[in-house]
């Protein structure tokens, strides 16, 4: 099964899924090397992505999702019910999805905490403006992002040992 940590920048997605993808014996992928290099550019300068821009990013990480083995965790951001309808396209077993709440305050604290990465704090908003939260008819699970990691990854393991 194909695992999407997703939520909004600054929640912690890379830094679950890695140690996710560890505990699991997965392979780890960062949805973020998908990223067209105009899109990059863009969100350096500060500027939010429209779905125009994400439409072709999605399909590239369910290429993706698609040609790797089932045991594959995915740190991408999937803001909305139809960019995650893009990433489980066609998957079998069906991707499953662990959502990172946090809140924005929280967000921004750490996006300017965060060096080396093109992603500014500025952008914060329009992350949670965009964000539809995974649905109850959606495979997955909702987690504090607050937590620590290491509780983050349990519930995780122990929540999908039943899954598909």
């Amino acid at each position: 099964m194909a695992i999407v940590v997703m939520g909004v920048g600054g929640a912690g997605k890379t830094t679950l899924a890695r140690r996710l993808s560890a505990a699991m014996n997965a392979e780890f992928v960062d949805a973020d090397i998908f990223h067209a290099p105009e899109s990059v550019r863009k969100m350096t300068r500060g500027i939010a992505l429209d779905d125009a821009d994400r439409a072709p990013w999605l399909q590239r990480v369910n290429r993706e999702i698609l040609r790797r083995p089932a045991r594959t965790v995915i740190a991408c951001s999937a803001l909305k019910r139809a960019y995650r309808d893009i990433l489980r396209r066609d998957t079998d077993p069906p991707v499953w999805f662990v959502h990172l709440v946090v809140n924005e305050a929280e967000v921004r604290r750490r996006l300017s905490a965060r060096k080396g990465h093109y992603f500014p704090e500025t952008l914060a908003g329009s992350q949670f403006a965009a964000l539809e939260p995974l649905q109850p008819d959606e495979h997955g699970m909702c987690l504090d992002a607050s937590r620590s990691p290491d509780e983050l990854v349990a519930d995780v393991l122990a929540a999908s040992s039943g899954s598909p």
